[in-house]
């Protein structure tokens, strides 16, 4: 089994890559004891030591190591458990019936503009900044090369915006504030 990894531009988030589908839809966050009660495969990672949240969506586990912790030691450990894991055939998150707050979504986007979309954006000199989720809509600020730029608003239909709303259902569309002024 191959499982590819990808580095992001915080140097403590390491993007996992299984061969196959992790969830069958949305995402599951892990950042304390009471959200691990959701997850054995997320509890095994954090038994490993030296990390701070992951974050499973269908298609890849992002894992974000504290400052002292060191890739090295832990891309390993971490390949061997999701290996394990996948090979069990358990399901990766035990279901959660109630809804998401405010402050979980804006987390999960958080957690997918930088994992996710700021590296792309970063290649071409640009940044994108979070500013808010309301009713729907998330606010972000193009930054950079991207202020300008004529294919900034098409970044954020095509790319930004179809990436959210495939792993975030709440996410109905995604606005640029300076265009919004």
């Amino acid at each position: 089994m191959i499982i590819e990894t990808q580095a992001t531009s915080d140097s403590n988030a390491l993007n996992f890559f299984p061969p196959q589908k992790l969830l069958p839809e949305n995402r599951a966050e892990f950042i304390d004891s009471k959200s691990l009660r959701r997850s054995p495969f997320a509890e095994n990672i954090f038994d490993l030591g030296g990390i701070s949240s992951i974050l499973i969506t269908p298609d890849m586990i992002t894992v974000i190591k504290q400052d002292s912790a060191d890739w090295k030691i832990l891309k390993p450990q971490i390949l061997a458990e999701i290996m394990d894991f996948l090979t069990s055939g358990e399901n990766i998150v035990i279901k959660k019936d109630t809804p998401k707050t405010t402050e979980e979504i804006e987390h999960t986007i958080i957690s997918l503009l930088d994992a996710r979309i700021r590296p792309a954006v970063q290649r071409d000199q640009g940044d994108i900044k979070f500013i808010s989720f309301s009713q729907g809509i998330v606010y972000v600020e193009m930054q950079g090369h991207c202020v300008g730029c004529p294919y900034a608003t098409r970044t954020l239909k095509d790319g930004v915006e179809k990436i959210l709303q495939t792993y975030i259902p709440e996410v109905k569309e995604v606005k640029n504030i300076s265009e919004t002024e």
